[in-house]
């Protein structure tokens, strides 16, 4: 044993008229890269209260509808990290996005599958090689 632990992502897919929001993300490893909002499962939370406690942190939106969409097992060799990242589904319920942590997000944008921006986060390499992915692309 190396003294690491594995660590536990939820990343949230907010749909809204069949478009999801991706974030820039800085500050943190994937530095530049896009993906869905998210962050650390925190002790004794479960993943439908991360995924509505991040969500408001990062963009102020309410989302509605949270369930289960994929889990990928995310080894971040560069940085020496290693995630479990549990993929979450939901609904725009109300507000209007906007960069809640400049320190963490350089933008906020709406996408299709169709129209991905580059480079995207490790962990979506994984997710678009998974069985889930297709059942999440029906979602929006």
């Amino acid at each position: 044993m190396n003294g690491k632990t594995a660590r536990v992502g939820i990343g949230v897919f907010i749909f809204k008229n069949g478009k999801f929001l991706l974030l820039q993300r800085q500050g943190s490893h994937g530095e530049g890269s896009w993906s869905v909002p998210g962050g650390h499962l925190e002790f004794g939370e479960s993943f439908e209260d991360t995924a509505r406690r991040e969500v408001k942190e990062e963009t102020n939106l309410e989302i509605k509808n949270m369930r289960f969409g994929a889990v990928t097992n995310d080894h971040f060799v560069d940085e020496n990290k290693h995630y479990v990242t549990v993929w979450m589904l939901s609904e725009w319920a109300s507000g209007q996005e906007y960069i809640v942590e400049s320190d963490k997000c350089l933008s906020q944008e709406w996408h299709t599958f169709e129209d991905l921006p580059s480079p995207l986060f490790l962990p979506w390499n994984q997710l678009l090689k998974s069985e889930f992915i297709e059942k999440i692309k029906q979602q929006s």
